[in-house]
């Protein structure tokens, strides 16, 4: 059995920062290992703006697993 989540489909992702508006390009994945199971990944978005910043709030809890494409998402979070 396949626990994929597949998202409503939208007309465009929304960066994950606090107030951006931006359209995201990036998709961060991601998982707290205290919480989630090692397969479990979390997503947030980022726009260029807000990747680095997004991405060092993950990798300095130890929980970024792997930055992709934005429009490579669909089915990533589970």
């Amino acid at each position: 059995m396949s626990l994929l989540f597949t998202p409503d489909p939208v007309d465009e992702m929304i960066c994950s920062a606090k107030s951006c508006r931006a359209e995201a390009t990036h998709g961060l994945l991601w998982n707290n290992p205290k919480l989630h199971t090692t397969e479990r990944r979390k997503v947030w978005v980022a726009c260029d703006d807000h990747l680095e910043h997004l991405s060092q709030f993950l990798e300095t809890r130890g929980f970024l697993r792997s930055v992709v494409p934005a429009d490579s998402l669909e089915g990533a979070a589970t």
